[in-house]
């Protein structure tokens, strides 16, 4: 009698064990969209920006993921390093950056931004956050030899982390009137899509390698 009820302890044991790993395994993959306005989905009817798509598009090849949208509208990449520890609060297990771009449109130093993206993904590896990290191109109005040392700060600091490199947020979308807003700088729902589309396989390898 006492084997009984100790071989029933045990099969219940196993099977609370089993469910709480299943639990464990089922939970979303959290990940955060670290932005500015391209990623908060400035412009936008409610639904239509690239993190909310992009999301759909991961639950409809399989993957359950639920992306943190901390885009906000405006910020230079120093401000998005000021509230960087703030966002991480989430324990979010990967991490889409796209910042500098209001940099570039603001004309600020490259070297300058260079050192705020370098410290926002040191804080990134230092938290075990896996990183998508996003180029963005300056404007050309700036001239040559702005746009060569701002373009080149994003695939030098990929490769000096080792993170996963997409080199152009806006591949497929920039300068396309048909794509975009009327300011010419956000997409529209349509090119969102587009984003979306091109930067899918990446988020997929993203949260292959991501880290617990």
């Amino acid at each position: 009698m006492r084997n009984s009820r100790f071989k029933r302890a045990a099969v219940i044991v196993a099977a609370i064990l089993t469910l709480a790993s299943g639990s464990v395994c089922a939970a979303p993959v959290k990940i955060l969209a670290f932005g500015t306005s391209l990623t908060q989905g400035y412009g936008l009817p409610p639904g239509t920006e690239y993190t909310t798509v992009l999301q759909e598009k991961l639950k409809a090849v399989g993957v359950d993921a639920r992306i943190v949208n901390a885009g906000v509208s405006g910020d230079t990449s120093a401000d998005g390093l000021s509230r960087l520890d703030w966002s991480l609060a989430d324990k979010p297990q990967a991490a889409i950056v796209e910042m500098g771009s209001n940099d570039a449109l603001r004309g600020l130093a490259p070297a300058q931004t260079e050192k705020n993206l370098n410290a926002i993904l040191a804080k990134l590896k230092a938290a075990h956050v896996a990183v998508l990290f996003c180029g963005m191109h300056a404007p050309r109005n700036l001239g040559p030899e702005y746009a060569a040392q701002f373009d080149a700060i994003y695939p030098k600091l990929a490769k000096q982390y080792g993170v996963l490199f997409y080199p152009f947020i806006l591949d497929g979308v920039a300068l396309n009137p048909k794509l975009n807003q009327a300011d010419g700088i956000h997409p529209n729902p349509a090119g969102v899509k587009i984003i979306v589309s091109r930067i899918l396989p990446y988020v997929q390898k993203l949260i292959a390698v991501r880290r617990y």
